[in-house]
């Protein structure tokens, strides 16, 4: 069966929704191009109607009504990506922690970097919160959305950013 996508509408542009739309098993959620135009994976079919128990929370999400996500998921990856992926499902609404905090959850102290390329290839952000990792100096680290979504993710989620003239809210006014 060949995945199915629907584009979904949000504050930090258009996310790409990817799984099995009969099942409403996500595989990924794709942040928009550089150009802003929702990423859109080939050899998918298009259905609005898709996924809608997961654009329901993500809306619930960016509305401020909702902390946790509650979809039958399946990201593909190597058994430690999958690892890390866990821990990363395990850090709380509106906290953050370290890459090397994250390794240590992870079993394997020395291994930041490792912990850092597992994160990088989340294949479904915002619900497998991978923005809630920064580095140890409290900075914002590399995110596939792009570093501002991070900063507007983690302002949403009311962890304080350095630059507070730079944060943003997600929240309606």
């Amino acid at each position: 069966m060949s995945d199915t996508h629907r584009v979904l509408p949000t504050p930090i542009g258009p996310l790409c929704l990817v799984g099995e739309g009969g099942s409403e098993t996500l595989h990924a959620i794709l942040f928009p191009r550089g150009d802003g135009e929702p990423q859109v994976p080939a050899n998918t079919a298009e259905s609005a109607s898709a996924f809608s128990t997961a654009a329901r929370q993500l809306e619930e999400y960016f509305a401020g009504k909702r902390r946790t996500f509650e979809l039958s998921l399946d990201p593909q990856g190597t058994e430690f990506q999958r690892k890390v992926w866990t821990q990363l499902s395990r850090i709380p609404f509106g906290e953050t922690i370290s890459y090397r905090v994250l390794a240590q959850r992870v079993g394997n102290a020395n291994a930041s970097r490792a912990v850092g390329a597992a994160n990088g290839k989340n294949p479904i952000p915002i619900v497998i919160p991978c923005h809630r990792v920064i580095a140890s100096d409290g900075s914002l680290a590399g995110f596939a959305g792009g570093l501002a979504a991070k900063e507007r993710l983690l302002a949403h989620e009311g962890v304080f950013i350095a630059n507070p003239e730079s944060q943003t809210s997600l929240l309606p006014e």
